[in-house]
């Protein structure tokens, strides 16, 4: 998804999660196993690209 000057939407982690149908902590242990990158910040907050999210969500259900 991109906004109308062609930069990806980044989206905080909470919203990241239900977007991908798991917890908020998965995230976050996506985070720092390195399956996952923030793209951005707000604040404290992490922005991750919805795209990034997915692909990390399709590694994690390849991995045994």
């Amino acid at each position: 998804m991109k906004t109308a000057q062609g930069f990806p939407t980044l989206i905080p982690g909470p919203l990241a999660a239900q977007e991908a149908g798991v917890a908020p902590a998965t995230i976050r242990k996506w985070v720092q196993l390195g399956h996952l990158t923030a793209a951005g910040k707000a604040g404290r907050a992490a922005l991750f690209r919805l795209e990034d999210v997915f692909a990390a969500e399709r590694a994690a259900a390849r991995r045994p």
